[in-house]
């Protein structure tokens, strides 16, 4: 790989020189053909990065020229976060390259937004949860997801506009003249244009919706775990690590708490219960209050 890499091959060249490799997947689950093969991201990841540590610029201009094998290799979440563990796994004493290399991750749209998510909370990273770049990690991956609807609520409010501008009866044969003037780009969409910026616009909220939806079970799963674990061990609870982890908690909720108003019903019905230590619902609690 490293040969086939510095000899300026082409990204079916790697693919071709992974394509050998066995599946210990395989091997040790009987996992039917078409599974991820971990050790095939293991080489190539490991291998690209390395190569490309020089600088930011090298790394990215490997990711850049190798998007295709990224996107092949990584076919489900469960293969993202395998490239997940990778990166990590070479950049974990250089916490900045880690958050660079996500961002530019996501931005090609290499790994998505719940890998991400998972993957912090996943217990290999538990070493790392108190460490403020997983933070940063964590909230650059939301506000990816945040600024993503919001370019397509935009873009979805800008085609409804032009639709009602130019189906406006008050409008002025002169103006429906000069509309048709213009540049292809102003006229009128097509239904099936708006209809399909709608349905867009609507699978990624479902996404953003199923992103905290996630953080915010994770959250809770590891918080009633250390919970149960004090009151059985007949501990104090209040650790700094609760106190560290609360505080992420009400983070998450407050600095993005306009995307998360948006669906405090459903966190209330699936995850918020009545059933839920009182400590983690009182959070909760104090968010819906700021908005009653």
């Amino acid at each position: 790989m490293v040969v086939a890499v510095r000899q300026k091959c082409t990204p079916e060249e790697v693919l071709a020189v992974l394509h050998d490799l066995p599946n210990p997947r395989q091997d040790a689950e009987g996992e039917a053909e078409g599974a991820f093969n971990p050790l095939k991201i293991d080489v190539f990841v490991q291998t690209l990065l390395n190569l490309g540590s020089k600088s930011f610029s090298h790394s990215f201009a490997a990711i850049g020229k190798f998007h295709y094998v990224f996107k092949t290799l990584a076919e489900s979440e469960e293969a993202q976060i395998c490239i997940l563990r990778n990166l990590f796994s070479l950049w974990q004493n250089h916490q900045q390259m880690i958050c660079v290399l996500i961002d530019k991750m996501l931005k090609l749209q290499i790994i998505e937004c719940s890998a991400v998510a998972n993957w912090i909370f996943s217990r290999e990273m538990q070493t790392e949860f108190t460490k403020l770049y997983i933070w940063e990690v964590l909230h650059l991956t939301i506000r990816k997801m945040n600024k993503h609807v919001a370019r397509l609520q935009r873009e979805l409010a800008a085609a409804r506009e032009k639709v009602r501008r130019h189906d406006s009866d008050s409008e002025s044969e002169d103006d429906r003249k000069r509309r048709r003037e213009e540049h292809d780009e102003k006229d009128k969409p097509s239904e099936e244009v708006v209809e399909r910026m709608e349905e867009k616009l609507e699978a990624a909220q479902a996404d953003q919706k199923n992103l905290f939806l996630i953080i915010f079970q994770r959250f809770i799963m590891i918080l009633s775990e250390h919970l149960v674990r004090c009151d059985t061990d007949n501990k104090d609870y209040n650790t700094f690590w609760y106190k560290w982890t609360i505080g992420r908690l009400q983070q998450v909720f407050l600095t993005h708490h306009e995307q998360v108003q948006k669906y405090s019903s459903t966190l209330e019905t699936l995850l918020f219960t009545q059933d839920l230590d009182s400590h983690i619902m009182d959070v909760f609690h104090q968010f819906t209050s700021l908005r009653s």
